[in-house]
């Protein structure tokens, strides 16, 4: 019997686990840190062996192959030590496309929008009456739900680190939203190779394959050539006009047409309970993707106009005194918070900062020059936002922990005004994720906005490194928020990432 091992105890981990354990094979979990309650269940349930706390390197090391969480990057001394020994190394993804009996995929990737556009697909599959499941780096495990259920089809979303451990696995409808720098930490400070692992997405695609991309992405136009596409090509643009044998669709005047084959839907825009141009390029791309998977064009328009915005994505959490109040936390780098920025039509309060990603803020000081009136930087060091927007915007307060920077906020925030949180950061040096600080700001927001909303700013002011205390009232966070990004356990970096 084949011994596989499993690093990480998140939610890609013990879906691949029990994956496993149903197809036969020996398995063994190892997370060096703790497993969250709802998921060692499952693991006792299945009776999936597993070890927490540390990792055995003698049991891994028998194994005949891993697969590893995505959140565990290849610098981690067991995945090295794996490495050495000759295991093979596979995603989760890579792991459960072996199972899939016939079902289809369309799978998405990009820097931006990918939350949005899976969330799209699904919505318009479900509504057609398509067993469809989502999964990858939102919803359920895709390899759980492949253990657990029969689907006609999986929508999943996929971040660059779930991409590195693909080899085989095809998507038979592929979507790249765009392609703008993010996670350079991780792929070495160097652009290309964040790129080409975006590119896998096309990996092992075919004639009968669908390809949906940006024509308007100036780093996707560059890397076409350098590869040979034999699938059907459905770019999407809204700044030139694109025409394909296969299918495209044009944004032009607020209304777009996406056409696949003989058929074909045109969308108002202004119709769509997602505003803004990104949301435009979503929607694009998940009609094509629809309309690829054979919906019928009236199901296309018809979800489209329903589809709610999705949670941590430009949310709307509420006005009070005037003054409004939005979501953006998932905007962890600086092309997310450009189309923030870019769809904004009031004077703005502007809620930046967190665990810097090697950021060029350079894209955003033309909006922040000419929107913005106050940007509150949020973060343990605030130091490179400070200097990049010293001169670019009126006002800057500088906070270093949540609740001060929440109150800055609303004292600058006056009647007509929007509080935008949009970080453009990733969120490990004072929250768990993303998901946790757009979570507290929205709750902050309900709880005391109304007091005091509207009032006269309080005078600027940038807090001495020695005087900056974080927040008390964090709450399950604060732990975890004292650890560097590299410092966290396996099962929390395995459970979401933004890559």
């Amino acid at each position: 019997m084949k011994n596989i091992v499993v690093l990480g105890g998140g939610i890609s981990g013990y879906g691949s686990a029990i994956l496993a354990k149903k197809k036969g094979f020996g398995v063994f979990l190892s997370d060096s840190g703790r497993i969250a309650d709802r998921y060692r269940a499952r693991l006792e349930e299945w009776q999936v062996p597993y070890e927490e706390g540390g990792h055995t390197l003698e049991r891994i090391l028998a194994a005949a192959e891993v697969i590893k969480s995505p959140g565990i990057p290849e610098t981690a001394p067991v995945v090295r030590a794996v490495r050495e020994a000759g295991i093979p190394i596979v995603s989760e993804i890579e792991f459960a496309g072996r199972y899939l009996d016939g079902a289809r995929t369309i799978c998405i990737t990009g820097s931006n929008g990918k939350t949005t556009t899976t969330s799209l697909v699904y919505k318009i599959l479900r509504d057609a009456g398509y067993n469809a499941a989502l999964g990858g780096n939102i919803g359920e495990s895709f390899a759980y739900s492949v253990a657990t259920g029969r689907y006609d089809w999986y929508v999943l979303e996929l971040s660059s680190f779930q991409l590195d451990g693909m080899y085989r696995f095809r998507a038979d409808i592929a979507i790249l939203t765009n392609i703008t720098p993010d996670h350079l930490d991780r792929y070495g400070h160097c652009f290309q190779n964040y790129v080409d692992a975006k590119m896998r997405i096309v990996r092992n695609q075919h004639s009968r394959c669908a390809f949906i991309y940006s024509a308007d992405d100036p780093v996707i136009a560059a890397e076409l050539p350098k590869y040979d596409l034999r699938m059907r090509e459905l770019p999407f643009a809204a700044k030139q006009a694109v025409a394909s044998g296969a299918g495209d669709a044009f944004l032009c005047d607020g209304r777009f047409t996406a056409a696949v084959g003989c058929a074909s839907v045109e969308v108002d825009t202004a119709k769509m309970r997602i505003g803004g141009l990104h949301n435009a390029y979503n929607a694009m791309a998940a009609a094509l993707a629809a309309l690829a998977a054979g919906v019928r064009p009236v199901q296309v328009r018809k979800s489209l106009y329903a589809f709610a915005p999705v949670e941590h994505r430009l949310e709307p959490v509420g006005e009070y005194g005037g003054v409004e109040w939005i979501n953006d936390s998932k905007a962890t780098n600086v092309d997310s918070v450009w189309y923030a920025l870019e769809s904004m039509k009031r004077p703005l309060v502007w809620i930046a900062g967190g665990t810097d990603k090697g950021n060029d803020y350079g894209p955003l000081k033309e909006f922040a020059r000419e929107k913005v009136h106050t940007l509150v930087c949020m973060g343990f060091d605030n130091e490179k936002l400070l200097g990049e927007f010293t001169g670019v915007v009126p006002r800057i307060v500088s906070a270093s922990s949540f609740g001060e920077a929440m109150e800055a906020a609303r004292r600058a925030a006056r009647p007509g005004d929007t509080v935008l949180l949009s970080p453009a950061c990733a969120s490990f040096d004072l929250f768990e994720n993303y998901e946790q600080r757009g979570r507290m700001f929205r709750q902050w927001v309900k709880d005391r906005a109304a007091d005091g909303a509207g009032a006269e700013p309080d005078a600027v002011r940038t807090v001495p490194e020695r005087d900056r205390v974080r927040e008390n009232d964090i709450g399950d966070g604060a732990d975890a928020a004292r650890r560097l990004p590299g410092d966290c356990t396996d099962a929390e970096m395995s459970v979401k990432n933004d890559a």
